[in-house]
């Protein structure tokens, strides 16, 4: 097991290679991208195109969001075109034609977009609904760095039927559509282009006063000629909504300073449910609650939520569970999704000290508040505390995490949380954890070309009666990314006794070490954009006896088509000593017992169509062994758009397992049909219907939502559950809810 002194040495070092890496990754990049640059510099901000400017001047007229761009304003903004190409090359101007301009007021900032066809015929669009998917549009998008820290901001964007799209960014390039915000737009669709207007009001967004410029890029998505541009260049290893290859809006003037905002959301809520299994009578419910978000400034936010609803949040996509641990499923609750990387992000995909879908999903949410924001130009902060009331079992409970956040170098930062989880009202026969804690310290890393990134932590929680020397864990993660080759090496220790209650930890008493490889090949003519392989070793160990426990070695071969269309190929050979008795079928047919080890090789196949057909779908064949037996499965997506109205879409899998002690096979089905119909760009109905084999269940969920002010909504939501065999009934709920947002 590694020592507390090699773990500090480990980080000495790691923060020292950063350092000597961040002096020669600018010495090098400066190199590389001078030939895109232009001779304009006003405001330094570190950005590797940060003399790719586009000026705001303030209104002098008004101006009618209608899709019509001839207010005089318009005419003599400043554009923004001459697009380069980021895919399938990045090597020169994008051939489909676009043009931006930007202009604003005291109170909304304004873009007027044209985007010419290059392709005569059908712009592909897959829906009127809001947050529609990337790839399955033609569409534009932007992205604001209100900060210029490169790493925070907000995305908004339009597709070419004119349903919107917007998200609050983190990482320097993810951005999370849950989020919502009032904003308004006008599309009006030519035979030779598409024109939208924007208007996004300042106090829709956070950002730093007395500022006359921020980050910005725009980015087009052209499906008919399957490219994607941007305004300024960025390598097409990247996505475009890479903060570190932004340009800069220069404004007239600074927007105004932004004092107080405050927005109000009541809510009524009724409802009526009865668990059949249970043999309960049915069940009505009516209540109100609200949520608040109040401005403290133009970068500092306060989010209030008092009995709060979650009823019309989408349901989970069910999946077959094969595995040992406990799956993930993301956060899909508004309430906390504002500067979410600074509670959800710490740690790794495997440890996460914070998790908020632990909140509420055992005991109702009685109330909360959260602040969050910028405190000057380096640093953040977080604090959020949730209250929870008492539910059979379950013990009232108080939720408090705080983070802090500060920037260095570049674009990394030195980041620190604290969790409390606290049982309220404990009685005096109480036999579980009054309380769970844990803090982490972690360096985020974010090269100024983002060539370089990972982060390396160390966490270390605080229950009642647990072993001080095993209650840590600690884990390193480097990546290298360029266009033919990127490298990923993940370390992570996770000690026995580690205990995050409010977070996500599926295994703990583990030492794994994870190097993985990609190289790509770009051929310069033919069916292929590219193609190439992946190979990926993940070995695990036993601290105490460092003895192997898990071992996977991958290699794969990939084909990435013009067509869009894309073939992956892919073996791997697996061996596991289990530490704890396991059924892999998880009905108790095959009961493996500790201490036993298996070894075995399994081969798959998966084909992708092109996404821009009307009927689309991928499908993935596989076999090989599976601990004492042998397992086959296939699974895919099936999807036909009727544009713009919706979709139908169908998920799919069958995994048969057999084992060599018996002649028993056992095999699960998992079928999803979905309807999502929207009928204008503020009435949507939604029907998702899944089969779960595993989980012996029958789920029905339907919603509709009217969306009659912007962000204000009336939705409708029914759900059932059934024992599929004979259909007999285990619950069923009825919910009806009603929103407005005053601003």
């Amino acid at each position: 097991m590694i020592s507390r002194f090699q773990f500090l040495s480990l980080i000495f070092l790691f923060i020292f290679q950063v350092v000597a890496h961040g002096v020669e990754i600018s010495e090098n990049n400066s190199k590389e991208v001078h030939i895109f640059l232009k001779k304009d510099s006003l405001a330094n901000t570190g950005t590797i195109n940060q003399n790719y400017k586009i000026h705001a001047k303030k209104l002098e007229g008004t101006i009618k969001l209608d899709g019509i761009i001839n207010e005089g304003d318009w005419l003599k903004a400043e554009k923004a075109d001459n697009f380069y190409m980021v895919l399938p090359y990045d090597t020169g101007h994008s051939a489909a034609k676009s043009e931006i301009r930007m202009a604003y007021d005291e109170k909304a900032f304004y873009l007027a977009l044209i985007f010419h066809d290059t392709i005569p015929g059908k712009r592909q669009v897959e829906s009127l609904r809001r947050d529609w998917m990337f790839n399955n549009n033609d569409n534009f998008l932007f992205f604001i760095d209100t900060f210029n820290d490169q790493t925070t901001g907000y995305s908004f964007g339009v597709n070419a039927a004119g349903a919107i799209w917007d998200g609050i960014m983190s990482a320097g390039q993810g951005s999370n559509l849950i989020w919502d915000c009032k904003w308004e737009i006008k599309t009006k669709n030519y035979p030779d282009k598409w024109v939208s207007e924007m208007r996004i009001p300042f106090k829709s967004i956070r950002y730093k006063n007395n500022v006359d410029h921020w980050n910005i890029q725009f980015s087009r998505l052209d499906l008919k000629l399957n490219e994607k541009s941007a305004w300024a260049p960025v390598p097409r290893q990247f996505p475009t909504a890479s903060l570190a290859y932004a340009g800069q809006v220069i404004w007239d003037t600074p927007p105004l300073k932004s004092g107080l905002k405050l927005s109000l959301i009541p809510y009524i809520f009724g409802s009526a449910s009865r668990n059949f299994e249970a043999g309960t009578k049915s069940y009505y419910h009516k209540d109100f609650g609200f949520d608040a978000k109040v401005g403290l400034s133009s970068a500092l936010n306060l989010d209030l939520t008092y009995n709060p609803d979650f009823s019309q949040a989408e349901v989970d996509d069910q999946v077959t569970n094969l595995q040992r641990f406990e799956l993930f499923f993301p956060e899909k609750r508004q309430f906390f999704l504002e500067n979410s990387d600074m509670f959800g992000n710490f740690g790794s995909l495997s440890i996460r000290p914070f998790f908020s879908r632990r909140i509420g999903l055992d005991a109702p949410v009685n109330g909360g508040a959260r602040l969050s924001g910028k405190l000057g130009k380096d640093w953040r902060i977080g604090l959020m505390d949730m209250q929870t009331g008492s539910e059979g079992d379950y013990l009232a409970r108080n939720f408090f995490v705080t983070s802090i956040q500060k920037k260095v170098f570049s674009r990394s930062n030195i980041s620190a949380i604290f969790v409390n989880k606290q049982q309220l009202n404990i009685p005096n026969n109480w036999q579980g954890n009054n309380y769970n804690r844990v803090i982490g310290l972690e360096y985020n890393l974010a090269s100024s070309n983002n060539f370089w990134t990972g982060k390396l932590f160390a966490q270390k929680s605080f229950t009642p009666k647990a072993t001080l020397a095993e209650e840590y864990s600690h884990g390193l993660n480097l990546v290298y990314s360029r266009k033919t080759f990127l490298f990923e090496f993940n370390e992570l220790y996770i000690g026995k006794d580690y205990n995050a209650e409010t977070g996500y930890v599926p295994r703990r008493d583990i030492m794994q070490v994870n190097p993985r490889v990609t190289l790509r090949i770009y051929p310069k003519t033919g069916l292929l954009e590219y193609h190439g392989f992946v190979t990926e070793l993940n070995k695990i160990y036993a601290p105490a006896t460092m003895n192997l426990t898990d071992r996977l070695v991958s290699l794969g071969y990939f084909f990435q088509f013009r067509s869009r269309a894309r073939v992956d190929l892919k073996a791997n050979t697996t061996y596991v000593l289990l530490r704890s008795n396991f059924d892999p079928t998880n009905k108790g047919l095959n009961p493996l017992l500790s201490g036993s080890d298996y070894r075995w090789n399994d081969y798959s196949v998966m084909f992708t169509s092109d996404n821009r057909k009307t009927v689309k779908f991928d499908v993935q064949l596989g076999k090989g062994g599976y601990f004492n037996g042998d397992r086959w499965f296939v699974k895919g997506n099936f999807n036909y758009r009727f544009q713009p109205y919706g979709y139908i879409s169908m998920i799919y899998s069958y995994n048969e397992l057999s084992w060599d002690n018996s002649n028993q096979k056992r095999g699960f089905w998992l079928v999803g049909p979905k309807l999502d119909v929207t009928f204008t760009d503020k009435l949507f109905f939604t029907t998702y219907v899944q089969y779960n084999d595993q989980a012996d269940n029958l789920n029905i969920n339907a919603r509709f939502q009217w969306r009659y002010k912007p962000v204000s909504d009336l939705f409708l939501v029914y759900t059932d559950n059934y024992f599929p065999g004979e259909m007999n009934v285990k619950n069923r709920a009825l919910v009806l809810k009603l929103s407005y947002w005053f601003n």
